[in-house]
């Protein structure tokens, strides 16, 4: 099981070095562990203001600070990196390094990262930014349904006004469901 010691060491090697640091593969379930013990503790204290108490309750709270400050300096790592990669790819050891969300997290940003040069670069090369997405009023109500990518999108009422792709607006513009609103 982890202790105060190894979240604040963990944090401050985090904090001090400018890759990002290998956790164990059991590092969050230890700390969350530790966590839920150290709070069942200071709940069953008989004097809470005993100073044994207030010590264990002000330990408690630092090892959350520092566990806190961990994820959030790790997080702008992943952030920086996710940067570099989507630029120049990136350095098999520090993807390696990642927790399991973070991992997820760097691919997202990755991808967004990609989508948007993308973009940058139809912009740039003069082709007109085609309507991904289209405002509509509902003429009737619609259930809730997927959009392409599987996402659950609704249920609309009758008269409602949404943002949607363009693909799902021709369907539904073609079945009447939908009346398109131009922006000017």
């Amino acid at each position: 099981m982890k202790t105060f010691n190894d979240i604040y060491e963990a944090m401050r090697k985090e904090k001090y070095s400018e890759s990002i640091q290998p956790l164990p593969k059991n590092f969050l379930q230890e700390v969350s562990e530790y966590f839920r013990e150290k709070k069942e503790f200071i709940s069953k204290e008989n004097d809470m203001f005993s100073e044994a108490a207030l010590k264990n309750k002000k330990k408690f709270e630092n090892a959350v600070s520092s566990f806190r400050d961990l994820i959030r300096i790790r997080k702008r790592k992943i952030l920086n990196l996710g940067f570099v990669a989507s630029e120049v790819g990136i350095s098999k050891r520090d993807f390696e390094n990642l927790l399991s969300f973070e991992k997820d997290l760097f691919e997202e940003i990755v991808k967004s990262l990609e989508r948007a040069e993308k973009n940058l670069q139809e912009e740039m090369n003069g082709k007109e930014n085609e309507h991904k997405h289209q405002l509509v009023r509902f003429t009737e109500d619609i259930p809730e349904f997927l959009d392409v990518e599987g996402n659950t999108v609704g249920p609309f009422k009758k008269g409602e006004i949404a943002n949607l792709e363009a693909e799902i607006v021709d369907i539904l513009k073609k079945d009447k469901r939908v009346e398109v609103l131009e922006i000017d």
